[in-house]
C-alpha cells in the first residue's frame, strides 16, 4: 500500500492528457482545477477498486477481474458506464486475441523456416557425402586401372 497520500494520485501527465481530450479546443484549465480533478480521479479509482475487491472476496478470490469492476460500477450507481466499459472490454479482448494469433502465426512461420533450413542443410550434407563417395570410387577405379 502507499506510504503517503500523494502516492495514491494518478500521474499528472495522464490527467492532463485526459482533461485536454475531454475539453473543447481553446478551453484552458487552471492548475488548481487540474489538481482537484486529479485528486477526484484518484479517489474514484480507489473507491472502485475497493468495491471490486469486495466482489472478488465474496467469490473467495484474491484477483480482481473485469466482472468485479463491472459489478462495482453498478453498486456505485454508475450503471451508465457499464455498457461502454463492456464494449471497451470486448474491443480489448479482440485486440489481445488478434495479437496472440499473430504471435502464434509468426512462431509457426519461424518454425517452418527453421525446419526448411534444417532440411536444406541435411540435403547439402547428404550431397556432400554423395560427392565424397563418388570421388573415392573414382580414385579406387583409377588405382585398379593402374594395377
Amino acid at each position: 500500500m502507499a506510504e503517503r497520500p500523494e502516492d495514491l494520485n494518478l500521474p499528472n501527465a495522464v490527467i492532463t492528457r485526459i482533461i485536454k481530450e475531454a475539453l473543447p479546443e481553446g478551453v484552458n484549465i487552471s492548475k488548481e482545477a487540474r489538481s482537484a480533478i486529479s485528486r477526484a480521479a484518484s479517489v474514484f479509482v480507489l473507491y472502485a477498486t475497493s468495491c471490486a475487491n469486495n466482489f472478488a472476496m465474496k467469490g473467495k478470490r484474491k484477483t480482481l477481474n473485469a466482472s468485479d469492476v463491472l459489478s462495482a460500477m453498478e453498486e456505485m450507481e454508475f450503471q451508465r458506464f457499464v455498457t461502454p466499459l463492456k464494449e471497451a472490454l470486448e474491443a480489448y479482448r479482440r485486440e489481445q486475441k488478434g495479437k496472440k494469433e499473430a504471435s502464434e502465426q509468426k512462431k509457426k512461420d519461424k518454425d517452418k523456416k527453421t525446419d526448411s533450413e534444417e532440411q536444406d542443410k541435411s540435403r547439402d550434407e547428404d550431397n556432400d557425402e554423395d560427392e565424397e563417395r563418388l570421388e573415392e570410387e573414382e580414385q579406387n577405379e583409377e588405382e585398379d586401372v593402374d594395377n
